[in-house]
């Protein structure tokens, strides 16, 4: 993930830096939003997309969210193995 993390950093100085906090969590909750339709359309309640589209949506929530890590210089990767400890001591 730490490799992710560093790539899409790249790109977003590349692009010119970070959007203000609260411009990433509405471009997230967006993203959010489209992966509910794809997952929709994929489970056959609003037609017939195929799974590609609810990768690329994946990846866009995925993308957002390394945007916010990056931004307060999180580890994504200890954030994320920090949240599969939690629920492994919870729930066995």
């Amino acid at each position: 993930m730490n490799e992710l993390q560093k790539r899409v950093d790249e790109l977003i100085q590349k692009q010119g830096g970070y959007w203000p906090p609260f411009q990433m969590l509405a471009a997230l909750v967006e993203e959010v939003g489209e992966l509910a339709d794809a997952m929709l359309a994929v489970e056959g309640v609003k037609g017939s997309e195929k799974k590609e589209k609810l990768e690329e949506e994946l990846g866009d929530v995925l993308y957002a969210l390394l945007c916010i890590a990056n931004y307060y210089g999180i580890d994504a990767f200890q954030a994320l193995n920090n949240t599969v400890l939690k629920y492994l001591k919870r729930d066995l």
